[in-house]
């Protein structure tokens, strides 16, 4: 179906749900919420549903301000079917899935099955995957209905923006100047804007936290080994993870109990067999701060590129984990650092996205270097995409690359920063995840601030970013906890503290709630 017969879809729905019997507002809700109104009778799974095309009608494709957010490429035309299920299933059961009833939004580069999966490159336009990856299959299989398919940076090339030749560019729903970062840009927006309970990102370097970050929302990139990358089109696939945003710490919490856990098709995943938690909702605990120990990394806060309103958000944040008990290790360093970030930047595009592609006989094009070829593809990313293919002599990325378990430069910097952390009997660590606002849109000269490529991604260890204020009026900021590998844990019960104490999340105020029925459903 073509995003035009889609968007009519949307609209007619948009129509109907205005006269739908559901008091519930989806604006601001939690998965906890949306299922206790479902259970209770206040809603069904359609309503919620309906709610959510509703506002993806109303604000995803119209113009505000002579500009538009675009969040989505694809939707699903089957959403309302798969909330017709959920409905019978509560009617009978009086039971819900895990997820049941939480409409979802899936980044374009998750193999999704009966929906067009693209990687934001128009050379894949039309390819459905036969197939859903496996954290979709997951996601599914909890109960979570699939709304659509969200924009990202053309094959995940940038963090600092979304743009696609699939679909155009993605703005920030807190300021549509502006950037919403890159690559998960269309997930953030849409489930800050309201359009989707909560999303999926991918992140090599940066692109769930840094978009979560910049839009004002939870986004966890878990351990490397924690959840399956099976059926992701890759970056760079041994930095490559799937993770969820949301609204807030109990949702990301409650995505990540669904999705983690060994995969065969994915077997560094089997070191997470016997290390995964089964339910990290139990740690969303409102004093988990009480007695931790967190390092304050201050290299990306006294940096003098640091935008002044974030190193204040960044000091009242750090006052406020001491009100709640932590003790700060303030500064934390890591000795030799520089030395051993030397050289830790290692990938083979081509050889992933090939071996995607080989995977995926249906797919429109075989290789990457049909795909340079074809053209198809945006100015911006022509760098990267055409080197991708050359000698590995012209390259600056070391080739093969091993996974982070096995790279000698990665192993070197992971023990150095675990012997650091042990040294001061360190439970996390903690800095901005950006020191600067987002960028306007089509700026690429003004300091960007991602402060996500090294500590996280290298190390192979989990982080999680949190909302921690506000700067400039309107523009979030986020604060990043970082710990050990299979710490995903003991970090969801700090962020989660830190998230209760200061509440610094608010709705964009250019997407307010739409008006609501007064009657409870028959």
């Amino acid at each position: 179906m073509s995003r035009a017969a889609l968007l009519f879809l949307a609209l007619a729905t948009s129509a109907f749900a205005q006269n739908s019997a559901s008091p519930f507002n989806v604006v601001g809700s939690t998965i906890a919420e949306t299922q206790r109104a479902i259970l209770d009778g206040r809603t069904t799974c359609r309503a919620i549903v309906e709610s959510y095309l509703a506002r993806i009608a109303a604000f995803d494709q119209k113009p505000i301000d002579g500009q538009r957010l675009n969040a989505f490429v694809v939707l699903n035309p089957h959403a309302l079917e798969e909330a017709d299920a959920c409905d019978r299933m509560v009617r009978t059961s009086h039971k819900l899935l895990p997820l049941g009833g939480i409409a979802m939004v899936i980044k374009d580069n998750y193999d999704t099955r009966g929906l067009q999966t693209t990687g934001g490159s128009l050379a894949m336009k039309g390819f459905i995957p036969e197939q859903d990856a496996t954290i979709v299959a997951k996601l599914r299989a909890a109960g979570a209905i699939i709304l659509g398919k969200s924009n990202m940076a053309e094959w995940a090339f940038s963090p600092y923006l979304t743009v696609s030749s699939i679909a155009g560019i993605t703005r920030n729903p807190y300021d549509l100047s502006r950037v919403p970062a890159g690559s998960s840009g269309g997930t953030a927006a849409a489930v800050a804007a309201n359009l989707a309970e909560s999303g999926m990102g991918t992140d090599t370097g940066n692109s769930i936290r840094g978009p979560s970050s910049h839009n004002d929302l939870v986004g966890i990139r878990p351990t490397i080994g924690l959840t399956s990358r099976a059926g992701i089109i890759p970056l760079f696939a041994h930095n490559d993870v799937g993770g969820p945003m949301a609204r807030s710490v109990a949702d990301a919490a409650a995505i990540l109990t669904v999705i983690a856990g060994p995969d065969p098709r994915d077997p560094i995943t089997q070191l997470s067999a016997n290390r995964a938690s089964k339910e990290y909702t139990q740690s969303l605990d409102r004093h988990g701060l009480r007695g931790a120990r967190i390092g304050v990394y201050r290299e990306y806060i006294d940096d003098p590129k640091t935008d002044p309103e974030v190193k204040l958000v960044t000091e009242t944040a750090l006052k406020a984990l001491q009100d709640e008990g932590a003790t700060l290790v303030d500064p934390f360093t890591i000795p030799n650092e520089k030395e051993l970030e030397k050289n830790l930047w290692c990938g083979d595009f081509e050889a992933d996205l090939n071996a995607y592609l080989s995977a995926h006989p249906n797919a429109p094009y075989h290789d990457l270097k049909s795909i340079v070829a074809s053209g198809l593809y945006l100015p911006y990313i022509a760098e990267e995409i055409q080197r991708a293919i050359k000698a590995p002599a012209s390259d600056d990325r070391r080739k093969p690359c091993l996974d982070v378990y096995h790279d000698a430069p990665k192993i070197a910097f992971r023990d150095a920063l675990t012997k650091a952390m042990e040294a001061q009997r360190l439970d996390a660590i903690i800095y901005p995840t950006w020191s600067n606002p987002p960028r306007k849109v089509g700026d690429m000269q003004s300091s960007a601030g991602d402060n996500s490529q090294v500590l996280s991604p290298q190390t192979g260890f989990p982080a999680i970013t949190v909302p921690m204020g506000f700067t400039h009026g309107t523009l979030p900021a986020g604060l990043t906890f970082l710990g050990p590998a299979f710490s995903e844990a003991q970090l969801i019960r700090y962020a989660y503290d830190f998230e209760q104490t200061v509440k610094q999340r608010r709705e964009p105020e250019l997407f307010p709630s739409l008006p609501q029925p007064n009657s409870a459903p028959n």
